[in-house]
């Protein structure tokens, strides 16, 4: 037995000084892209293309060399010989085994050209977006969905290549899952809107409108950080076309985002979302840094943090109280009259709109089947890029009965496509219905949401989280997480009852 333990020691400590190799290139590579989409010139783009694509090459073929194949084997190999009862030298073992695998169907020249492409194609799209040119970046997404299906096809030739890249952002997705979990949705949401549209009466809320200036909205999202929980030594706030987040490493993850002077409510939950993914990817079991465990495990988990955090806290009413207290310190004149049951209400109006990130909480499932049904008609080869635009106002028309004016609020709106993110989309739709089901079982062990709320001291929710979610990072999948949290594998049910009961009470319907 002290053989197979020296054994399983010696093949550890081979396996972690790749992780940390590896680590270190996904970290430089991760810092060359939020500067590109912060604060670096529109110039640098070229530079940055060479430097992340040299990057991702090193990165590839230091994974997949066969020295490196041959030490996570014995690490596996040693694991199982020995029984051993370290769950994180076994994740990891299994982890890495998997990246490893789904790497070798790619060749090292091949992921380098994609890494260029997509770099120069975010480069681009940032310029088509603010120009509302689709005509610039068009090309890009042939180029983009092409590529994707070949490398689905090296990877598994059996498989719809669009359900290769769903599973690759959510283990287990499928088109027919997705397609069963949004006939359900849509059964409630729908009829949902058309009432609301029809007998809803929308309140008039004139403050969320007012001017608030960026360095005021500045000051702001730093208390609503600092409010749900984020240690500012943790984290820094850029700026940016399209909100997002990144966690590059144990003490370490980043929010940007995007001020509007006339919607600072927009902004109030943009850094509330992102703050949510921030906070899981702070919450990783530090034992696991420059590991292949550290980060989040999918899409729809970490969707579902930022969902909880933006939906499920900050527009509870509960929450309005501590909401409207950092509103007040920053905006008196805007926010000073203003009550608990208006502020309420104004965050949670239901009304179909032309942008995904600032939807509300019971139409935005419907932004993302508008993009899956456009991913999925690229993917079969029924459209190409050109398409594109038209297809998005048919889409809109018959999911929200929104026209679309331009292109720059349309098909240009999201970044995630020119960074080849297809098949990502769906798993943002999963996320709230995630987040739905946790709040029944985060009840169930005795966490008083609304209390927590209503003080503005989460603690016992991030607890209950940190616990359940955010400690295991890649160590456990999706389909995993939920069981164990919720006791019970995925039901879209929560969320449909959730929706429901939420807004009919809201509209008095």
């Amino acid at each position: 037995m002290g053989k197979k333990k020296n054994q399983t020691k010696k093949a550890a400590a081979s396996v972690r000084k790749l992780e940390r190799k590896l680590w270190c290139r996904s970290y430089l590579m991760k810092i060359a892209e939020f500067d590109g989409a912060t604060i670096a010139p529109e110039n640098g783009a070229a530079a940055r293309t060479e430097a992340m694509g040299t990057l991702a090459s090193e990165y590839h073929k230091l994974l997949t060399k066969k020295s490196s194949v041959k030490k996570v084997k014995d690490l596996l190999d040693a694991v199982e010989s020995s029984n051993i009862a370290d769950e994180q030298l076994c994740a990891e073992a299994r982890v890495l085994a998997r990246d490893q695998h789904e790497a070798l169907a790619i060749p090292a020249e091949e992921a380098e050209a994609w890494t260029r492409l997509t770099c120069e194609a975010q480069a681009v799209w940032h310029k088509a977006k603010v120009a509302n040119d689709w005509a610039s970046f068009e090309p890009y997404i042939d180029r983009i969905v092409d590529s994707l299906k070949h490398q689905a096809e090296l990877m598994n030739p059996k498989a719809d290549p669009y359900d290769v890249w769903l599973d690759q952002h959510e283990r287990g997705l499928s088109t027919t899952s997705f397609d069963a979990f949004c006939a359900q949705v849509k059964d409630t949401v729908v009829p949902l809107v058309h009432e609301i549209g029809e007998r809803g009466q929308q309140p008039d809320a004139p403050f969320a409108h007012a001017h608030v200036p960026v360095e005021v909205q500045k000051a702001l999202s730093l208390d609503l950080m600092k409010l749900v929980g984020l240690d500012l030594a943790d984290t820094t706030l850029a700026v940016t076309e399209h909100p997002f987040s990144e966690g590059f490493a144990t003490g370490d993850a980043r929010i940007a985002t995007h001020f509007y002077e006339d919607d600072a409510l927009s902004n109030v939950f943009s850094i509330v979302h992102e703050a949510g993914h921030t906070i899981y990817e702070l919450g990783v079991n530090p034992a696991y840094a420059f590991t292949s465990l550290e980060g989040g495990t999918s899409m729809g988990i970490h969707e579902s943090q930022s969902r909880f955090f933006e939906n499920t806290v900050a527009r509870s009413r509960a929450f309005m109280g501590p909401l409207l207290q950092v509103l007040r310190k920053h905006v008196p004149e805007v926010y000073g009259q203003v009550s608990e049951d208006e502020l309420y209400r104004a965050v949670n109006i239901a009304r179909p709109s032309l942008i995904r990130t600032e939807a509300d909480e019971l139409t935005y499932p419907l932004h993302i089947m508008v993009r899956y049904e456009i991913e999925r008609l690229l993917f079969a080869g029924e459209a190409t890029a050109r398409d594109i635009p038209a297809l998005w106002s048919r889409f809109m028309d018959e999911y929200l009965g929104v026209d679309v004016p331009d292109d720059a609020h349309g098909c240009l709106q999201d970044v995630h496509w020119s960074g080849g993110s297809f098949g990502y989309f769906p798993t943002y739709a999963l996320g709230s219905a995630y987040d739905a089901q946790y709040v029944p079982a985060m009840k169930a062990d005795g966490v008083d949401i609304d209390a927590a709320c209503a003080a503005g001291d989460l603690t016992p929710v991030r607890a209950w989280l940190g616990n359940k979610i955010w400690q295991w990072g890649r160590a456990k999948d999706a389909p995993e997480l939920i069981q164990n949290a919720c006791g019970a594998p995925f039901d879209a049910h929560f969320y449909c009852d959730y929706l429901n009961e939420k807004f009919r009470s809201l509209y008095n319907l």
